[in-house]
């Protein structure tokens, strides 16, 4: 440990600092070096809390005072046994110094004592929804879990005045333990709102994540740290944002990863220059690109389930497979237009992220390892392999309700449904048709994947020449929701006298088989970040080969050449869409 015999403190009348627990800024010394006498040690390990009262007029002293308290996770009380007092030009200044959170008290060696790095979360942009809803739970579930490190601090970072206290009582009520668990779960949630502390960004970004970076290496002392930094905030923000963090807040004494929201761009051109500026701050290997979607259990499966099971192996292409089709759908409508100012609706929303990676990772080859740059690879080949849509082949919606919540203006609605058809022209998917149903407003909840096999040649049973019974084609279902599970259809002798047949379905329903609640989409990818996983994370040139793919629709769009096909709220999507899927030789059975 470092040692603590002297310590000195040098102001000017125009500075401030600001110490890591709180947006309050401290009573400034008069400009000097001063020393402070001799502090004894304290085998502590401690976060602190600075109040600040600053100099009254009508008094001859001010003080600053901390407080302390129990860190989770240590057994220690902290407390600090002396008080370093400055009595200058009239002031005196009480200041009981903290340690560094992560300082472990003992005699061991630096090497011996510090056997991992602590690993500090920074949320920029903690008082929005996205961070109250989803991001603070998220990280609270993986604690409750034991799948965070002991070492580590949150960070709430945003504009608002606010104490910590404000922001934990702001996170505390989405805060909730796992229902197959439950154990000592009010102390868990006190222990993990202790971890979170915040600050005020103000307007100018360098300034702010200085402050943070300031804040982070009090908190991790002189050893290794790693950094989360979460960049919830809006697009037209994003790159400065970035830019200040990358300069001003990153550790050089372990790894900085920093995840993005969508959109990523708003086209090709917009995409464009976000990639260029990211890429000019940080490496590709630092980005993750977070869609939410895809921390699904059913997308995270589809490699398990294709290349760790042998039957399907040899089945998996165009010899076998007639078509596959990939279903989104909602019943409600959700506001988009301030996401996609341009338009684009659920194709920047839903389309370009989800569904296209819902493509590549069905249609991807087998990756040379599980890494995930092996599986970006394979998946940005799929990308490039997909032909550029054309606008024969693709249907947009958009639904009438009463609320026109995601209209542009009075004639140009925004799309709220996609219905397309994509081809892979690739050896393995030459001809095989993926049919995607994505919308808004529409009857039912249901996202799934259904794999529809060629028919069996010939029929053998038949009477007196002529088919007895149709047979249905064989399916593999794996669905999303309602109620996740695989499914699969086949053809199947009714008990009884006779030969009489019916598709019947093998199924495996997770809610029956499995006895945990499945986890929540931003805490599956918030552990992959922390782990380094980022194959399910979109790499810069999937982001752009995504476009290109829908290039041609959103040129039309923007030329107001294409007319948007209006269906109920509530209903099963345009009628058109049907006539697409029988052009292709589909009929879309999931209707």
């Amino acid at each position: 440990m470092a040692s603590l015999s002297s310590v000195s403190l040098s102001a000017s009348s125009s500075e401030t600092s600001i110490f890591p627990s709180t947006n309050r800024k401290l009573a400034v010394l008069p400009t000097a070096v001063r020393t402070f006498p001799t502090i004894k040690k304290t085998r502590t390990r401690m976060i602190y809390v600075a109040h600040v009262q600053p100099p009254d007029v009508n008094r001859p002293h001010s003080s600053i005072r901390s407080t302390s308290f129990n860190v989770e996770g240590t057994r220690n009380t902290t407390s600090l046994d002396e008080e370093v007092k400055v009595d200058a030009s009239g002031m005196e200044v009480s200041i009981k110094l903290p340690l560094p959170l992560f300082e472990t008290q003992s005699s061991s060696t630096d090497a011996e004592t510090y056997d991992s790095a602590s690993l500090s979360i920074a949320v920029i942009g903690a008082t929005g929804l996205l961070a109250r809803t989803k991001i603070f739970p998220a990280l609270f579930a993986l604690y409750y879990s034991g799948h965070l490190p002991e070492k580590f601090v949150i960070y709430g970072y945003s504009r608002k005045n606010l104490t910590e206290e404000d922001l934990r009582a702001i996170i505390a009520p989405t805060l909730s333990c796992r229902i197959d668990l439950q154990e000592n779960c009010e102390e868990k949630m006190d222990a993990f709102l202790k971890r979170i502390f915040y600050l005020n960004g103000g307007y100018d970004n360098r300034e702010g994540m200085s402050n943070l970076n300031t804040l982070m290496e009090e908190a991790e002392g002189k050893f290794g740290a790693n950094r989360i930094f979460y960049l919830s905030v809006p697009e037209e923000a994003l790159i400065d944002v970035a830019s200040s963090l990358a300069e001003k807040a990153q550790t050089q004494r372990g790894w900085n990863r920093v995840i993005i929201e969508k959109p990523f761009g708003l086209g090709s051109f917009s995409s464009h220059q976000l990639t260029t500026s990211l890429l000019s701050n940080f490496e590709e290997k630092q980005l993750y690109r977070i869609d939410h979607l895809l921390g699904r259990n059913t997308i995270e499966n589809l490699a398990v389930l294709r290349f760790s099971n042998l039957v399907f192996m040899p089945l998996w292409n165009r010899s076998y497979i007639h078509n596959i089709q990939i279903t989104f759908s909602e019943e409600l409508g959700v506001q988009t237009s301030a996401r996609y100012p341009n338009g684009y609706g659920i194709l920047g929303d839903v389309v370009h992220s989800h569904i296209f990676q819902t493509v590549s990772l069905l249609a991807m080859e087998p990756p040379v390892t599980l890494d995930g740059e092996d599986i970006r690879y394979e998946k940005v080949k799929v990308l490039k392999s997909i032909r550029k849509l054309e606008s024969s082949d693709v249907i947009l919606g958009h639904y009438e309700a009463d609320s026109g919540s995601n209209f542009r203006d009075k004639n140009n609605p925004m799309p709220t449904y996609f219905g397309a058809v994509l081809y892979v022209d690739n050896a393995r998917w030459d001809g095989v048709p993926f049919l995607i149903k994505a919308g808004r407003g529409l009857k039912k909840n249901r996202v799934e994947i259904r794999i529809q096999f060629r028919r069996v040649p010939g029929n053998l049973y038949h009477k007196d020449g002529e088919h007895m019974q149709n047979l249905d084609t064989n399916e593999l279902i794996l669905r999303d929701v309602p109620d996740e599970a695989i499914l699969v259809r086949i053809n199947n002798k009714i008990p009884g006298l006779g030969m009489n047949l019916e598709a019947s379905e093998l199924n495996l329903l997770y809610k029956d088989k499995y006895n945990v609640e499945i986890t929540d989409s931003y805490e599956q990818l918030l552990h992959d970040v922390i782990d380094g996983d980022n194959h399910l994370f979109m790499r810069s040139d999937e982001v752009e080969a995504a476009w290109n793919i829908l290039s041609p629709v959103l040129s039309e769009l923007d030329n107001n050449n294409v007319t948007l096909e209006r269906y109920n709220f509530g209903s099963k999507g345009p009628d058109k869409a049907a006539n697409l899927w029988a052009k292709h030789g589909v009929q879309w059975l999931a209707d």
